[in-house]
């Protein structure tokens, strides 16, 4: 069971391009025994996070010191359907390749909405249903799916803008992050850990105190880690209760950690 000394949870947006200050991008780390306290971007910065920003922000803290386990609410793959419809093998980091190769969301003055329009990129080569639901979202119950777009609550447009940041991610990383549960449910000692979450699941358990919706998402996140991680839970929900033919479907789509 590894063991993890940080514990950040981020509150995801995929508005407007990477390089824009965004309210809706929320940063929560807690140390140790530590509670939960807001990261704000680095000084002399602009008053809230970019996408960009963030991804460096997690480079530097995950490239040297103690392991952290580090929750993401967007999406992180795709509907087995999305594999099947454009023949791509079952193999997570070829499909963050040829996704970003459609939607490059992660240059700067893109911007999901630019790709959807055809103005930037070849998104209409990679469109998915919205319909379509990952076995993930299903078992959790309200999670929407990653390509209902423009609907209230919808994970569409931050997952489709968070993408190519978890390859920049893996990129600059490598073995030092183990992105779950693509890199296998069981992380090696030592190592920090990157998983999507769904803060919905936990959102009634801790008072709001006064933070804004995003920023108790962000709270919300950091404190589940925290808590489940220091009561001995955590290796519960890194093996959630999954048929092999489930296990392997996940093991293509993804899984929300907190999902048994």
């Amino acid at each position: 069971m590894p063991t993890f000394l940080r514990f950040i949870g981020i509150d995801y947006s995929g508005a407007r391009t990477p390089t824009d200050s965004l309210p809706g991008l929320r940063v929560y780390l807690a140390e140790g025994d530590a509670p939960p306290a807001e990261v704000r971007p680095p000084s002399g910065a602009r008053k809230h996070w970019t996408r960009r920003g963030i991804a460096e922000w997690l480079v530097e803290q995950l490239r040297d010191g103690p392991p952290a386990l580090v929750g993401i609410d967007h999406g992180f793959s795709f509907p087995l359907q999305y594999f099947q419809k454009y023949a791509l093998p079952p193999d997570w980091p070829i499909f963050l390749d040829d996704f970003h190769r459609h939607w490059p969301t992660d240059e700067d003055a893109t911007s999901v909405d630019f790709v959807r329009e055809g103005r930037i990129g070849n998104g209409a080569a990679r469109m998915g249903d919205r319909r379509w639901r990952r076995l993930c979202e299903i078992r959790a119950g309200a999670a929407k799916s990653v390509f209902l777009f423009d609907v209230q609550g919808s994970v569409a447009k931050s997952t489709h803008a968070g993408l190519p940041w978890l390859r920049h991610l893996r990129q600059q990383l490598g073995a030092r992050v183990h992105f779950w549960p693509f890199d296998g449910w069981d992380a090696p000692p030592g190592r920090s850990l990157i998983a999507e979450v769904y803060p919905s699941l936990w959102r009634s358990q801790w008072p709001n105190d006064g933070r804004t919706p995003d920023q108790h998402d962000a709270y919300v996140v950091t404190a589940w880690l925290q808590h489940t991680a220091r009561d001995g839970a955590l290796d519960t929900f890194l093996h959630p209760a999954l048929s092999p033919e489930e296990r392997a479907i996940a093991e293509i789509e993804g899984w929300i950690l907190g999902v048994k």
